[in-house]
């Protein structure tokens, strides 16, 4: 398998000593077994089959607790050092950038960190992201068709769409997309917008999966949301359709990223390391886009048929850190009365 001939590469090189698996050729690696524990933000649906197909050889296995982002983050943090944690693999960076700030996360190699094109991974090197969502509007093909579609973010804002948009003000990766907002536009302009969307009479939902499941019903026009969703729904007869905003950059063209990071002080570093790079590998990469329908964050990894390619310059300049900046945006929402 080539990632255990990756493994051990990275293992030598990083390590710089006796690393955790040897691998002859053609051998498995022989090494006992270190148990990690995984706080995991992803749910079991999605990663749970992945992590069923860790190799029986790897020099790691994981004990994986699942929980809400938030709920395993304000865990972590709770926890502090008496934390059982080796590892949080988080559906979001903006949850990651928290830890990190408050000092929970540590350092990851530099062979790691390397792989992953900077901007889907921490300027700090302490966590990187694994795969991603694309932002995007969801649409019912029935009842509108492209050429009257937003062709920016801030066209939702147009009373022509009053009572015809849905999104959820609750959910994280509004949040984060609001985030970036704030430094894109500054505070003024985004609360702006955020004002005359909601003047629009938009339709709340508690996530992004209901949107997606009402625009294919004709219930709803168009969702915000992010685009995996839809490729989840059944294909034959499906009526929504995906957009994104056709003018390059535009602000609301973003990928949501979800890593992972390992906690500072892990007695378990080095085993969490392997465990990273095996979430980098050709094979879990190809998992996230072949049966996640996400966009994978390493280079040269093909998306699903059914999911376009990014196209160069499509996406907006975000500063991961920009997406973690979630205190204010949450202040903001709570203002003016979304939260």
């Amino acid at each position: 398998m080539r990632w255990h001939v990756l493994l051990a590469a990275w293992l030598l090189t990083a390590c710089g000593a006796t690393p955790v698996a040897q691998i002859g050729s053609g051998s498995a690696v022989e090494a006992e077994q270190v148990t990690l524990t995984v706080y995991s933000g992803r749910g079991e649906s999605m990663v749970g089959p992945l992590f069923d197909r860790i190799p029986a050889d790897a020099p790691f296995r994981v004990e994986v607790q699942y929980g809400k982002t938030a709920e395993m983050v304000t865990r972590l943090l709770t926890e502090g050092e008496q934390s059982p944690a080796d590892l949080i693999f988080a559906q979001d960076s903006g949850h990651l950038g928290v830890l990190a700030d408050r000092g929970v996360l540590a350092a990851l190699p530099s062979t790691l960190v390397d792989q992953v094109p900077p901007e889907f991974r921490d300027a700090g090197g302490r966590w990187v992201g694994t795969s991603g969502r694309l932002r995007v509007l969801v649409y019912d093909s029935a009842q509108l068709s492209p050429e009257i579609l937003p062709t920016t973010l801030e066209d939702l804002a147009d009373p022509k769409w009053k009572g015809q948009l849905g999104w959820a003000p609750s959910n994280g990766s509004l949040h984060a997309h609001v985030s970036a907002l704030r430094h894109a536009w500054g505070e003024d302009k985004t609360r702006t917008w955020l004002e005359a969307v909601k003047a629009n009479a938009p339709t709340s939902f508690p996530k992004n999966s209901p949107q997606v499941a009402a625009a294919n019903a004709g219930a709803l026009s168009i969702g915000w949301v992010n685009h995996y969703y839809l490729h989840r729904l059944e294909k034959t007869g499906r009526k929504a359709v995906n957009w994104s905003f056709p003018v390059a950059g535009d602000p609301g063209n973003i990928l949501m990223v979800s890593g992972v990071g390992v906690r500072k002080n892990s007695p378990k570093a080095e085993a969490a390391h392997a465990f990273i790079q095996w979430l980098l590998s050709d094979e879990v990469q190809t998992y996230f886009a072949q049966e996640g329908f996400e966009y994978p964050t390493l280079p040269g990894i093909s998306t699903h048929p059914d999911v376009d390619p990014l196209k160069d310059g499509q996406l907006a300049p975000v500063k991961q850190a920009h997406l973690a900046d979630l205190g204010p945006t949450r202040t903001m929402l709570t203002e003016l009365g979304l939260l």
